[in-house]
């Protein structure tokens, strides 16, 4: 007995730990599925009956958007809390397997293929030959494009190098690249736009990324005190975060969406409805949020916190959908 039962006992921890993982696997894998939907058939229902003209393939183009903006959050929050777990003493040695390589190849993907979309002239292409890519240099926003795709090739080398740090250059150069792309030179004041975009994108990525690493660190770590203190350190530069979310994001709406026509706006373009969408998904978000601050604060066992924690991932994860979303809808027009 003294001989067999531990064997007996660690082969069955070993196979639970097995199904628990293959049922996060499916987990995952599902919940990926279905915020896939949002892109695609969100535009038709944020469209109805505006009267207004989508771009051609603005389905695929929103997930393309979406796929990117995650894999721009996911080695974001990896550095981030790989810079939150360094301030915290004797903490476990044991740390999640890294998805940084993962989601650069798929922000590369992604990345391609909007190229591949300004390479036609904002059109679909549906053969090679259709695809300039010497046209991309002669453009502001093919530049761009072809910056994002360079960038994602970069930040996977250097996930894969000895110093995954050094991801942060070219993970920046992503962001500066959308802000630019998002405000053009025709638009009114273009370098505010674009800073308002550069605060809006880098907070996101921070906030959505860490607290999904945050979460896979503490999946890892047997020590209720590292695991606390890890999570305390992530939502009070959360708290940060979500403050210039909101401040960044509402000023870029009232820029595209003047003060006397929001209400407007908000139910009859296809904009508005999407940012309202956008607007209650992030309040629900918030008070998720608060609900782990609660918890950390007052709960017997402060790891309870990953309980709301874990919702809040998931309800980020789409609010990263609707994101790519409102990037492919047509802009509001600005009424007089």
């Amino acid at each position: 007995m003294t001989l067999t039962g531990p064997t007996t006992e660690a082969a069955e921890a070993k196979g639970s730990a097995g199904r628990a993982g293959a049922a996060r696997a499916v987990a995952l894998l599902t919940l990926v599925a279905l915020g896939a939907l949002i892109p695609l058939l969100g535009p038709s229902a944020a469209l109805r009956g505006t009267g207004e003209a989508a771009a051609p393939g603005v389905s695929g183009i929103a997930l393309l958007r979406a796929v990117l903006f995650a894999a721009l959050c996911v080695p974001a929050g990896e550095l981030f809390v790989d810079r939150l777990v360094r301030r915290l003493p004797g903490v476990p040695d044991e740390r999640p397997a890294r998805w940084a390589p993962y989601a650069a190849a798929a922000g590369f993907v992604a990345a391609l293929g909007l190229a591949s979309v300004v390479s036609t002239g904002d059109l679909v292409p549906h053969s090679l030959g259709q695809i300039d890519v010497g046209g991309l240099y002669r453009s502001r926003e093919g530049r761009l494009a072809l910056l994002e795709v360079n960038a994602f090739l970069l930040a996977g080398l250097c996930a894969l190098s000895r110093r995954p740090a050094t991801q942060a250059g070219p993970l920046a150069a992503v962001v500066v690249a959308e802000a630019l792309r998002a405000h053009p030179t025709t638009e009114h004041g273009p370098l505010l736009g674009s800073g308002l975009t550069l605060v809006h994108l880098t907070c996101a990525a921070l906030w959505v990324g860490g607290l999904l690493s945050a979460l896979r660190t503490l999946g890892r770590w047997r020590s209720d005190a590292a695991g606390a203190g890890l999570l305390g350190l992530y939502a009070r530069v959360a708290a940060v975060l979500l403050a210039a979310i909101t401040a960044s994001g509402a000023w870029s709406s009232l820029r595209r969406m003047p003060p006397g026509t929001v209400l407007d706006q908000l139910t009859t373009t296809a904009y508005g409805r999407t940012v309202l969408a956008k607007v209650v998904l992030v309040g629900a978000v918030t008070v998720l949020a608060l609900c782990a601050r609660r918890r950390l604060r007052r709960a017997a066992d402060p790891l309870s916190a990953c309980v709301p924690a874990r919702v809040e991932v998931l309800a980020l994860g789409l609010v990263v959908a609707v994101s790519g979303l409102l990037t492919a809808l047509p802009l509001p027009i600005r009424w007089s």
